[in-house]
């Protein structure tokens, strides 16, 4: 993942993240990574709520193909990186990593698809133009 193109969110693993083991619980790290693709939406000035009041546009997970290649811990500073890998219409494909924090090994790794939504009839919608050129930049 390329440095200069990502997006990271801190996120510390509490106690209700874990097992009774103190491992995080592995449907958490689509919690932390949902909070990450949300907060780097925020931070390009996309509001998700301004998407749906404004354009009648939500966002939901199509596919998600995810690899957990070690545990996260309780109290674990963790980062969660976003890159956005491809923009198209009515979708996006977001490349997601969770690192424990100063590890370059990441712990869990992502290819997530979200797909736009017209709210009214919850069918497939392209994103208009504008919202597609700031997705693109990034």
């Amino acid at each position: 993942m390329s440095e200069a193109a990502c997006f990271r969110w801190p996120v510390r693993v509490y106690y209700e993240d874990t097992d009774a083991g103190g491992v995080v619980y592995h449907a958490n790290y689509l919690c932390f990574m949902e909070r990450a693709r949300t907060e780097m939406l925020r931070h390009h000035g996309l509001e998700q709520t301004d998407i749906r009041e404004k354009l009648g546009i939500v966002f939901v997970v199509k596919s998600m193909n995810i690899e957990y290649r070690r545990p996260a811990r309780f109290n674990d500073a963790l980062d969660v990186m976003v890159e956005i890998r491809d923009v198209r219409r009515a979708s996006m494909t977001f490349i997601q990593s969770v690192y424990r924090a100063g590890d370059p090994d990441p712990l869990c790794t992502a290819e997530v698809m979200v797909a736009s939504l017209q709210i009214s009839n919850f069918r497939p919608c392209a994103l208009p133009q504008a919202l597609l050129d700031i997705l693109k930049l990034k």
